[in-house]
């Protein structure tokens, strides 16, 4: 038989993890957004054009946003926008070529 401390312990531990498992589906929820149609989109190592192209998005491609950031101002099919959208750990692309559906914040200020 289990002691009222050692239930309270369990108890807590498992708490902590579906906290964190809580965070992690989150995570995976992130919705989709696709890349302008026949753009291959840089995706530069940070919110401007200014920063170094660390890879290339092909035609067609869908992106998930963790977080929007000011940079750069960008002309592209969507308009023009200084919102920069970060798609991974240290990977960023502008706004403009990525059909959110709205001119603004779509995502949380990166931090």
């Amino acid at each position: 038989m289990m002691s009222a401390r050692g239930r309270s312990v369990l108890l807590a531990g498992a708490g902590a993890f579906l906290m964190l498992l809580g965070t992690a589906t989150e995570a995976a929820a992130l919705p989709y957004y696709p890349v302008a149609p026949g753009v291959q989109l840089n995706v530069r190592s940070g919110p401007g054009t200014g920063y170094t192209i660390v890879r290339t998005l092909p035609e067609g491609a869908q992106v998930s946003i963790s977080c929007q950031t000011p940079g750069t101002t960008v002309t592209g099919p969507y308009g023009t926008s200084n919102i920069w959208d970060n798609i991974g750990n240290g990977q960023y692309v502008s706004d403009a070529y990525v059909k959110t559906g709205s001119d603004g914040y779509v995502a949380p200020r990166c931090a």
